[in-house]
């Protein structure tokens, strides 16, 4: 699988941009702030519903606009002589909507998944020592892959997370009113409603929860392997899934399970109502990095953050190649300056035998000349002129031209 063409409009930095692409490395490079990372985050957009950089789709549409639009032609088999076009439009009301090869408008949720996609970037060393948020997009991000209808229970988990916390917040205002003095207030609506989107958070909730579970138990076994050819057989690593939804590892029996939860949060409801948010749920999940069955943010060195890292994403690569019978998209988004040689040479590796990479510079001589050697096909685009270029056009192609397959496309496959 392989992307042939991407086009961006209103995409952050660009207003507008296409890009011819083929097998093999793809190469941006170009000084900080000219919109490498852009471009490949749009890829990543595109195949997951997520960015690495931020957890909300509206900083991915350029300023003073309403709304950002990524397009791209792909073509799931090498030997394939048509491409599958998406198209995806990103509205800063919310509600983003996606086209395939020009049919009806669907929900990006219908989309995302279909290009399996796999990024390192600098932020992956953070992955073992920063906050559990950064361990949780990850875990998301894989699922999306690996968990059929995954992408849309995490949407509405977070719907109604927050419709809870408003509720438990308009508590604690009328609570507050009524202890000022205020009229007397009928709380019986609010609860009733406060059960029902508990009720639904909960059931979600215990969805993701087991889908996270089969997600790590997918990887855990590829990354021990995978860490052990890189730090020696010497050293073991294991993923831990540390769900707060607790009671899912006490009780076999979900119905017994969703009991206990409802009976947690009816213990915690008055901390609830006094902090204005949910605590406990998915949305406090974390994952531990295990290095010699003990926790690695604890005392792994730098050196051995990065391997866990790399192992990790190397894992969801494996993974992926042999889920959908077609090795993912491959991003390194300015990693090389922040690894070691030894490391280079694992990626270098890794990254010769996948069908398309994409990698992102600051400049040529910042990609190691071995990795040329083990490629069929590198190619440089110098971002600072697909800039000038962008700004030089007059005519942005119609949806319609886009998706026409030119005969340089059907040449790269």
């Amino acid at each position: 699988m392989y992307i042939s063409k991407l086009a961006l409009d209103h995409y952050r930095s660009w207003e507008h941009c296409i890009i011819d692409c083929a097998p093999g490395i793809t190469i941006f490079y170009g000084n900080n702030g000219v919109g490498k990372t852009n471009i490949v985050e749009a890829m990543e957009f595109l195949s997951t519903g997520m960015s690495h950089r931020t957890h909300t789709a509206k900083p991915l549409i350029q300023a003073g606009q309403v709304s950002a639009h990524i397009r791209a032609n792909v073509l799931f088999s090498k030997n394939s002589e048509e491409s599958t076009q998406y198209a995806l439009t990103l509205s800063s009301r919310g509600g983003h909507r996606a086209r395939i090869n020009g049919g009806k408008s669907q929900y990006l949720r219908d989309i995302v998944g279909d290009i399996p996609s796999v990024t390192f970037a600098p932020e992956d060393q953070k992955l073992i020592s920063a906050e559990p948020s950064i361990r949780r997009h990850f875990l998301d991000a894989a699922a999306v892959f690996l968990v059929s209808g995954y992408y849309e229970k995490v949407q509405q988990y977070n719907h109604i997370a927050k419709q809870r916390a408003a509720l438990l917040k308009n508590v604690a205002q009328l609570r507050a009113t009524m202890n000022a003095g205020g009229a007397g207030v009928d709380f019986t609506h609010i609860f009733t409603s406060l059960e029902i989107w508990t009720d639904q958070l909960v059931n979600l909730g215990i969805d993701i929860t087991q889908a996270r579970q089969q997600t790590v138990d997918i990887l855990s076994p590829v990354f021990t392997r995978i860490y052990a050819q890189l730090a020696g057989k010497q050293h073991t690593a294991q993923l831990q899934y540390i769900p707060s939804y607790d009671e899912l590892n006490q009780f076999s029996d979900k119905k017994a399970a969703y009991d206990a939860i409802i009976a947690h949060y009816q213990r915690l409801f008055e901390g609830e109502v006094a902090q204005a948010r949910n605590l406990i749920g998915p949305h406090r999940d974390d994952i531990a990095f295990m290095l010699n069955s003990m926790d690695a943010k604890d005392y792994a060195s730098n050196g051995e953050m990065w391997s866990l890292a790399l192992a990790l994403k190397m894992a969801l690569c494996e993974v992926l190649t042999e889920k959908t019978a077609s090795s993912p998209l491959l991003v390194l988004d300015d990693v090389f300056a922040q690894l070691d040689n030894e490391r280079r040479a694992h990626i270098m590796a890794f990254a010769s035998h996948l069908p398309q990479v994409f990698i992102t510079v600051a400049a040529k001589n910042d990609v190691p000349e071995e990795f040329f050697e083990k490629s069929s096909f590198v190619h440089f685009i110098d971002v600072e002129k697909l800039r000038a270029n962008s700004m030089s056009m007059s005519n942005v192609p119609s949806l319609e031209d886009f998706m026409k397959q030119s005969e340089g496309d059907r040449a790269h496959a």
